[in-house]
């Protein structure tokens, strides 16, 4: 007669092949880097979410009216897209791209920051242009953000959140249930907040994927990426408390800098010179 623990066993055997084969089912493969990467959330979903937070974030921000630096800002957003869709392009993998509506707004705000949400949806502050100085040292932001969304990190660290936090549950059924959950593991995904535990190192491995792969997208734009060296030894002056790497979702300012510098011989052979 069998024992009651083998019993247990034999019962949560179907269930645990039904997971392995949802997450196998579920893994996608970044471009260029080839890493593959765990992504349970349907990109449609995805791209919905990003227009109305996109949408909601605009709607109680000020615009920059100086148009100077607007047009700096679309301008370097135009030219990476466009080397971005030309790539996906001769690659045969326009499919990937399917549904982005390309946007750069620049916001009046002293934060130095930028962000991109999936589906083209870009921000600056003004408050970091002091520091990116000119048009290459924009560059080097756009990129990295840029490559932020190509690469899907967003949707997955939501992955990530669903299955820690919500065990599991798929995103229909998490945004009809738990509406304020899934509102929190959004804007978590995208950086809004901060989490110490297992989500951290996905966090810093994605960071510094999100720096090979903007070099890259900078270089097929036209601009060196040589300039991301100068860009980040000028935010490493700025100073301010920094938390180890260990509880930071960034790579420290040496281990970047080391690792872009790394990098480089790759982008160069991407470098399109304009």
């Amino acid at each position: 007669m069998p024992s009651m623990q083998s019993q247990r066993h034999r019962n949560w055997l179907p269930v645990g092949l039904f997971i392995f084969a949802t997450l196998l089912h579920a893994c996608r493969t970044v471009a260029i880097t080839g890493r593959q990467q765990l992504n349970l959330v349907p990109r449609q979903t995805i791209l919905s979410l990003s227009y109305q937070q996109y949408g909601e974030f605009l709607s109680q921000a000020r615009l920059s009216t100086n148009q100077e630096q607007v047009e700096l800002v679309r301008r370097v957003g135009k030219r990476i897209q466009n080397a971005v869709e030309q790539y996906f392009a001769e690659q045969g993998l326009s499919e990937e791209l399917q549904g982005y509506e390309w946007e750069f707004n620049l916001v009046e705000s002293s934060d130095v920051n930028a962000w991109c949400l999936p589906g083209g949806k870009v921000v600056f502050y003004t408050g970091i242009l002091p520091i990116t100085k000119d048009e290459e040292g924009l560059a080097v932001v756009m990129g990295h953000e840029i490559a932020h969304a190509i690469a899907e990190h967003g949707s997955e660290r939501m992955s990530q959140g669903l299955l820690t936090q919500l065990g599991g549950v798929a995103l229909d059924i998490a945004l009809r249930d738990k509406p304020k959950e899934t509102r929190q593991l959004f804007l978590v995904a995208f950086g809004v907040g901060a989490q110490i535990g297992v989500l951290l190192p996905f966090s810093r491995m994605q960071e510094s994927e999100a720096d090979r792969l903007g070099l890259i997208f900078m270089a097929m734009a036209g601009y060196d990426p040589r300039a991301a060296l100068e860009f980040w030894k000028r935010m490493a002056s700025q100073g301010g408390v920094k938390l180890p790497e260990f509880l930071s979702t960034h790579p420290s300012d040496e281990t970047r800098i080391r690792e872009i510098q790394a990098a480089l011989p790759e982008a160069l052979k991407y470098y399109r010179r304009r």
